[in-house]
């Protein structure tokens, strides 16, 4: 305002004159900001906002996570499996424990040797599991055929140490006792078979020990049962053949070993067991009994309780007139000596 104006009075008539407020302004104050080269800025808060995030360049900007994201785990390559038993509940229950494992797969089964070999013939597995005492051609006499094409695991209710020395002779990778082993157990020794690893449950073990200790083979005579009996060897061609070709001649070669003696070895007629009126239950566990199984193991076999088999024992007992069952194995493979008088 000009030098000459008075501020207006006020009602008192006194010039009012700005004071400061005594409560202090609710604005920031602005500071002043350099510019460039010395030159007045701007004014900004004294308070700065907090500076923006500093982008990733490596990764594209400042929303990309440093660490990408792991490539997808690849799938584990399925381990393939023929199981070979003549019981069609041993041959469920494995299917069932060995498919139930991510990187195992059984891809046939088998109730004897020869169908053994076909299967594996077709599905060329990784492992074959192979039962001992089967009808027909047994694995004892399939075994040297199988081993060309795949590694052979014995599993089996067999225990003579005979049957452990001529299996492993023959070119097992392996020999398992049922009863002796658990499911995890089984399933790290099928996987050590495909690898070239052996393992042995401890009959098989103790049969080694026992030949390691004597320093010599073991004496070379007739399996029990006539096992091995079905293996011959097929004349040598003149002019190299595939190997599958070669060991498809010489299994045609096997015949059947009908009426097997497990006391001479050789063969006797087949014995009449329908005389005996058996349920199909109770010719399963007599089965088992005559393969060497205890009443703990038909009883895991079976699915049922011991009790169960002690009842189906009496019952078959009663029915082959045995009070033992040596007897009643004697009686049920044809062995038994006749009584005059008699009857079976």
């Amino acid at each position: 305002m000009p030098d000459d104006v008075s501020p207006a009075p006020n009602r008192n008539g006194a010039a009012a004159h700005h004071h400061a407020s005594p409560h202090p302004s609710p604005h920031i104050p602005l500071a002043q900001a350099p510019g460039p080269a010395g030159q007045p800025g701007h004014q900004h808060s004294a308070i700065q906002p907090p500076a923006a995030p500093t982008p990733y360049p490596a990764f594209g900007g400042p929303t990309a996570s440093p660490f990408p994201p792991a490539p997808p785990v690849p799938e584990p390559a399925q381990l393939r499996v023929v199981v070979a038993d003549d019981n069609p509940v041993v041959r469920a229950g494995l299917g069932v424990l060995l498919s139930g494992r991510a990187d195992i797969q059984v891809v046939a089964e088998a109730a004897d040797g020869r169908e053994a070999y076909e299967k594996t013939l077709q599905h060329r597995p990784d492992v074959v599991l192979l039962d001992v005492r089967m009808p027909g051609v047994d694995g004892i006499s399939a075994l040297p055929h199988l081993v060309g094409i795949a590694p052979v695991l014995m599993l089996t209710y067999s225990r003579e140490s005979e049957i452990v020395h001529e299996a492993l002779r023959l070119g097992a990778g392996g020999y398992l006792v049922h009863g002796e082993f658990t499911a995890d157990q089984l399933v790290r020794a099928v996987r050590d078979t495909k690898d070239g690893r052996a393992n042995f449950t401890a009959t098989a073990a103790d049969a080694l020990l026992a030949h390691m200790r004597l320093g010599s083979a073991p004496p070379r005579g007739p399996l029990p049962e006539g096992l091995g009996s079905a293996l011959t060897t097929a004349p040598v061609p003149a002019q190299p053949t595939p190997r599958s070709l070669e060991t498809s001649e010489s299994l045609s070669q096997l015949q059947p070993s009908v009426g097997q003696s497990s006391v001479s070895g050789g063969s006797v007629s087949t014995p009449n067991r329908q005389q005996y009126k058996l349920s199909s239950r109770e010719v399963e566990v007599m089965d088992l009994i005559a393969s060497g199984m205890s009443n703990q193991q038909i009883a895991a076999t079976c699915f049922i309780s011991e009790k169960t088999v002690k009842n189906h024992i009496n019952r078959i007992f009663t029915k082959l007139h045995s009070a033992t069952r040596s007897e009643a194995i004697a009686h049920w493979l044809g062995t038994a000596p006749r009584t005059p008088g008699r009857q079976p």
